[in-house]
């Protein structure tokens, strides 16, 4: 009987819990037209948390011998989230943004894997977050230039300039996540923090169509 690879059954496992995050009623609106410029603008600010949150805690990694094989300046999507916040909010963005409920906890989280030293835990989010980004994420991106206008500035976040083959990027990320480390027990608790990740995720998101409803 052949073993299937780490990174399949980590893919098969959480497909279900990715379905709905995908599926969620606010993704689905600003996807297909129905959300404003306004939506799009509060999904940049939740997503500016997140990742400021995972890229403090990937300095934080940088030495472990575990979670170094996953780090690559190429993902790094701060610099890019600020500058869409400058143009689509201006100079004094930072004064006029805040986290969500799901957003606070979702970055409480991450910052809790952080504090512990769980690599196991970070990679998880890290490889929800960023292999996300590198696949539905162009879509998106593509998307709301169709939607919205834009050209490069307000979608820099969807922009991966720097990786000239995502899908061979995405690939080779696999192959780290078959050659981790972890036994088994190590990679029952990541796929379960992959499945917490894409909670959070379906949250955030219905935390935006309860602000939005609120408004």
């Amino acid at each position: 009987m052949s073993v299937i690879p780490f990174s399949q059954a980590l893919r098969e496992r959480t497909w279900s819990g990715h379905g709905e995050s995908e599926g969620a009623g606010f993704m689905h609106d600003l996807m297909t037209g129905k959300g404003t410029r306004e939506d799009y603008i509060a999904l940049v600010v939740q997503h500016y948390f997140v990742y400021e949150a995972l890229e403090a805690a990937a300095r934080t990694f940088e030495a472990d011998a575990e979670a170094q094989p996953f780090l690559s300046d190429q993902l790094t999507r701060m610099p890019a989230l600020e500058a869409d916040l400058v143009f689509l909010l201006g100079d004094d963005w930072r004064a006029q943004i805040t986290p969500l409920p799901s957003t606070e906890h979702y970055v409480a989280r991450i910052r809790e894997i952080e504090a512990e030293g769980w690599s196991g835990g970070f990679v998880a989010h890290h490889y929800t977050r960023y292999l996300g980004d590198l696949s539905g994420g162009q879509a998106i991106g593509r998307l709301m230039k169709r939607h919205f206008g834009f050209e490069t500035n307000g979608i820099l976040f969807y922009l991966f300039d720097q990786i000239a083959d995502p899908k061979a990027f995405k690939e080779t990320y696999r192959e780290q996540l078959d050659a981790a480390t972890w036994d088994a027990v190590e990679r029952e608790r990541v796929i379960d923090e992959v499945l917490v990740a894409y909670r959070f995720n379906t949250e955030m998101f219905e935390d935006l169509t309860a602000a939005k409803a609120a408004a």
